[in-house]
C-alpha cells in the first residue's frame, strides 16, 4: 500500500466535482486500500477520493475507537435526513483547524461497497456527519464553506503562509532568535 498526499485547502482540485464511477475496477480496490492507510496514518476518520487528487465519488471512513470498522462508500446519495444539530469539525485538507458546523445527526443513505454491490446505511451520530461531510468534498465543497468569509478568510491565509515556508528550502529560512 501506499500513503497518498492530502491535497491542503485552498488547493483549486479540492473545488472540482467527482464524477460517479460505472464499475469498481482493480485499479480502485488499489486507491480505497491506500486511502484508508492514508487516513488512518493522518490520523483522520474520512477521506474522500478528490482529497487525494482523484475526483471520483468515492469515500473510506472508520469511525470506530480502533480503527477496526472501515467503510467505503461509492455513489452516495442520501435518501433522508433529520433536522440539523451542531457538531464540531475538522478536516485533513484543512488542518489543525476546528468548527461547529450544521449537520444532521441521522441520516440515510444509499452506495456501493467496495466490490460495486449497492447497500443502504442508516448512520447517526458521528457516522452520520462524517458521510455528510466527506460526500460534500464530492461535490467540491470544504467544512470551511459553512463558516463566516471572515473565519475562511483567516483560515485560508495562515494555511497559504504555512504551506509556503514548507515549501521553502531550509538554507531561506529565517534563523530563530
Amino acid at each position: 500500500m501506499t500513503r497518498l498526499t492530502i491535497l491542503e485547502y485552498p488547493d483549486p482540485r479540492l473545488r472540482r466535482m467527482a464524477v460517479p464511477l460505472a464499475r469498481v475496477e482493480k485499479h480502485h480496490q488499489q486507491l480505497i486500500d491506500d486511502m484508508f492507510e492514508t487516513m488512518y496514518d493522518a490520523p483522520g476518520v474520512g477521506l474522500a477520493a478528490p482529497q487525494v487528487d482523484a475526483p471520483i465519488r468515492l469515500l473510506v471512513m472508520d469511525v470506530s475507537d480502533n480503527n477496526d470498522q472501515p467503510l467505503v462508500l461509492i455513489n452516495p446519495d442520501i435518501l433522508a435526513r433529520s433536522t440539523p444539530g451542531t457538531m464540531r469539525e475538522g478536516c485533513l485538507s484543512v488542518p489543525g483547524y476546528f468548527e461547529e458546523v450544521d449537520r444532521s445527526h441521522e441520516i440515510t443513505v444509499r452506495a456501493l461497497d467496495r466490490l460495486g454491490k449497492p447497500f443502504e446505511l442508516q448512520a447517526e451520530g458521528l457516522l452520520a456527519v462524517c458521510i455528510q461531510h466527506e460526500m460534500d468534498h464530492l461535490d467540491g465543497k470544504l467544512f470551511v464553506d459553512y463558516l463566516t468569509e471572515l473565519k475562511r478568510s483567516r483560515i485560508r491565509k495562515k494555511l497559504e503562509k504555512e504551506q509556503r515556508q514548507r515549501s521553502q528550502p531550509k538554507s531561506s529560512r529565517s534563523p530563530a532568535l
